[in-house]
């Protein structure tokens, strides 16, 4: 391995090596006041991860238009939960906005309501990425988010959307969403202890469905 060069650069004390061809072979290495660390940004990561995100969304999307599914039994928290743990608040945030989005544009439902329930959800994507920050993903802990976040959606949005858009008084929404919060629970409850930890588990580290190995399978002389 070559002698790497020491220089300061904004205050931190950096080391680098030498010999180009070296770095060509193997990902470049500083050393940060005192640390050493790959040069390989979470970004990067993020990039070797969209294919799991897109299989991700589209699955669920095509569940979600399943004809004759029961109300509010969908498994988008669920995938939002282990998604926004491992590739941050901003993809939390669009995996749910835009599936919902997407859903009733479809299905004929697009509406000023659809802004509202979209954002919502979004919102969760933001919350469910701090919640995991330090937390373990399990599924104690997913079961206790999707409690409070399906608790947290259906406030906002059902005790919403009928008094402003559709003239309900705000006891008659609170009472026709009791039902519909339960089945919506009751799905998410059931989706966080199966689904959440298995699209953890087999999807966000699994390396075989990372960019890497997926042109490895179609290309193998090309890696």
């Amino acid at each position: 391995m070559p002698e790497p060069t020491i220089f300061e650069h904004n205050g931190l004390v950096v080391a680098k090596l030498r010999n180009s061809n070296y770095n060509s072979i193997h990902p470049p290495l500083t050393i940060t006041n005192g640390n050493m660390n790959n040069n390989t940004s979470n970004m990067d990561t993020h990039k070797n991860n969209w294919p799991k995100f897109v299989v991700g969304f589209v699955v669920c999307l095509l569940i979600r238009l399943i004809p004759f599914r029961p109300p509010n039994i969908e498994p988008v928290l669920a995938t939002q939960m282990p998604f926004s743990k491992a590739y941050g608040a901003l993809a939390g945030f669009l995996f749910a906005f835009l599936n919902i989005i997407l859903f009733d544009l479809i299905t004929g439902k697009l509406g000023i309501w659809t802004l509202l329930t979209a954002s919502t959800y979004g919102v969760l994507g933001f919350w469910s990425a701090y919640y995991f920050k330090n937390r373990k993903a399990n599924r104690v802990n997913y079961v206790r988010f999707a409690i409070i976040g399906t608790l947290f959606f259906d406030a906002v949005t059902g005790l919403s959307i009928g008094p402003l858009f559709f003239h309900q008084t705000l006891y008659s929404a609170f009472v026709g969403q009791i039902p519909f919060t339960g089945l919506h629970l009751l799905g998410n409850i059931s989706f966080a202890l199966v689904l959440s930890p298995a699209l953890y588990r087999f999807v966000v580290e699994n390396k075989r469905f990372e960019t890497a190995s997926i042109i490895t399978i179609f290309n193998p002389k090309g890696i």
